[in-house]
């Protein structure tokens, strides 16, 4: 990386490998912190400044086993402790902190499709589940991603930005969305679809509420905010980590299934990556999802900053997947 020039590398600590039980009470591993030392002194070293990835996914299985891990808002306690030792171990060489990565990909994959850890979704979304819902969990689980966030940025601003100066961010990932054809009711959907993807995460952090759609389709099963909780969501970011890879058509959908609940329906829109006539832009080369169309992150970039006050912006993941 030093001889290419590199100047800045992200990287993800695993909370297990620092905390082994989840739970700071329970004791933390020296090897682990110290391995994490000896990366970030190398970077630093080198001249590339590390942008640290608190959480990416991997919940301690202890805290899964206890109380479900981020099913429970017990959580947000644990995590804030996680934090507090990274904060407190590598804050003196560590200026930029993401507390979560694509936390939508994680709640989409392990609560309602079932295919990522841990696997929970309705049965009838995939059989291979053996506990879930598809439509309730991923609604409970972002609330508790949201709030654990927040309790990190706030413990860091009122405890450690003073002598720290660090920043603390997030890192959300989405589509762009492209109305199916140019009608009202496709219109309409398109800005559902990224409502559902990235409103989901940035209203919250932005002003402290979901999204209107959100609230209006998926009604008493989203979770709220009470006013403390909105508080402290509100601007709870120096910094937007942004990951782009491609984007899809959004078409309105009038057969909503009310008898089959599940996240990906909710907002009573369908995606796909080609319309009547041709692909989005060009099929994927190395993946079935990923559709080439790179004018998407400037259209994204350009709705960030007017939707959610012109935030200070990162590209933390961007491309396209090889054939091999």
């Amino acid at each position: 990386m030093k001889y290419m020039n590199v100047d800045a590398y992200r990287l993800s600590i695993s909370w297990s490998r620092v905390i082994p039980y989840g739970k700071r009470s329970t004791g933390v591993n020296r090897k682990g912190i110290q391995f994490y030392h000896t990366i970030i002194d190398l970077l630093l070293e080198n001249g590339i400044e590390p942008y640290v990835t608190i959480w990416h996914w991997d919940t301690p299985q202890a805290l899964e086993a206890e109380y479900g891990g981020f099913l429970s808002r017990d959580i947000v306690k644990d995590f804030e402790d996680y934090c507090d030792l990274l904060f407190e171990e590598y804050g003196k060489k560590v200026t930029k902190w993401i507390t979560l990565n694509e936390p939508v990909t994680y709640v989409m994959r392990g609560y309602d499709e079932g295919l990522m850890a841990p696997g929970r979704c309705s049965v009838w979304v995939n059989r291979a589940c053996l506990a879930g819902n598809s439509g309730t969990e991923p609604y409970i689980v972002t609330h508790n991603l949201l709030l654990a966030h927040a309790a990190g940025y706030r413990l860091y601003e009122q405890k450690y930005k003073a002598s720290q100066g660090g920043e603390v961010g997030i890192t959300i990932v989405t589509f762009w969305f492209v109305p199916y054809t140019d009608t009202p009711a496709d219109r309409d959907a398109a800005k559902r679809s990224i409502d559902f993807m990235f409103g989901w995460y940035m209203d919250p952090i932005t002003y402290g509420r979901y999204p209107q759609n959100m609230v209006d389709l998926v009604g008493t099963r989203l979770p709220t905010f009470n006013d403390e909780e909105s508080a402290s969501l509100r601007g709870s970011y120096d910094f937007l980590g942004l990951n782009y890879y491609t984007a899809y058509y959004s078409m309105n959908n009038p057969n909503f299934d009310p008898e089959h609940l599940e996240y990906l329906k909710d907002s009573h829109a369908i995606t796909t990556g080609k319309n009547e006539l041709y692909y989005i832009y060009a099929s994927g080369l190395g993946s079935s999802w990923q559709y080439l169309y790179p004018q998407g992150l400037q259209y994204l970039l350009n709705y960030t900053k007017d939707e959610y006050r012109n935030p200070h912006i990162y590209i933390t993941e961007n491309g396209n997947l090889p054939v091999n």
